[in-house]
């Protein structure tokens, strides 16, 4: 996977790989030892039914290993996260 950098994904939309919007990018958790980001949290679009997904304070922790890419979308591969 090419690096994305986490300044990158501020505010930007979050879809998954089958095309359906997750929502918006709001933050990451990343380990402070190593730098290793952790998780993207999202805010939930307001369809999004949040109950399929590891929640933390009402956002969305999208593994970030599952993260594909970042231009115009954040892409989220759905099978490593459902």
């Amino acid at each position: 996977m090419a690096k994305i950098l986490a300044k990158n994904l501020a505010n930007k939309r979050v879809m998954l790989t089958d095309g359906s919007e997750l929502g918006t990018a709001n933050n990451v958790i990343m380990e402070t030892h190593t730098g290793e980001l952790l998780y993207l949290l999202v805010k939930p679009s307001a369809v999004v039914d949040s109950s399929k997904y590891k929640t933390q304070d009402g956002f969305i922790l999208i593994p970030f290993e599952a993260v594909r890419a970042a231009k115009d979308y954040a892409i989220v591969d759905k099978k490593l996260i459902t």
